[in-house]
């Protein structure tokens, strides 16, 4: 059986988003304000962001109390994800496509335990940096790659998409 997660909260506030004057836009519009929030996500995860959370996502402990709480609490999710999956039984040898890996948080994890992984993030930062991670642990089995989510392709046994949705402003 196929398992899809989307793990992360979607928060009410618009502080990420410019303010909009008019109450409807025409589908051209909305396609472009797509596009511009996929270009700042995109751009901010490759330079401000990437230092960001490359630092919260690794055992730095140059952290502020508030970005403790974000590790700890991302790490709580992970080994929940990690334990569902055990749950559903052996993931050895099985497809897992990671959209929006991040540093490989899931990614590397999952292929430690012998599923075959492709991963991918909007950021080439961000995926350049899962797989650095990987290859200095010797891991063979996960390939890491620049999409955004609209853009991954392929079939596969798990599909898992954590923390992703709540940084995108609309």
């Amino acid at each position: 059986a196929a398992l899809l997660l989307l793990v992360g909260a979607v928060s009410q506030s618009n502080a990420f988003v410019p303010s909009v004057s008019s109450a409807s836009r025409s589908s051209s519009r909305a396609f472009m304000s797509t596009v511009d929030d996929k270009t700042e996500v995109r751009e901010y995860f490759n330079n401000e962001g990437f230092s960001r959370w490359n630092k919260i996502y690794s055992e730095s402990d140059d952290v502020n109390s508030v970005q403790l709480d974000i590790r700890n609490g991302h790490d709580q999710t992970i080994a929940k994800i990690l334990r569902w999956i055990e749950a559903d039984g052996d993931i050895k040898g099985k497809t897992v496509c990671d959209c929006g890996c991040g540093v490989g948080s899931l990614a590397i994890p999952l292929a430690q335990m012998g599923a075959k992984i492709s991963a991918s993030d909007i950021s080439d930062a961000m995926a350049k940096e899962a797989g650095a991670r990987a290859k200095s642990m010797g891991i063979k089995n996960a390939k890491f790659y620049t999409s955004d989510l609209e853009s991954v392709t392929g079939k596969y046994n798990t599909v898992t998409c954590v923390d992703v949705a709540i940084h995108y402003p609309t």
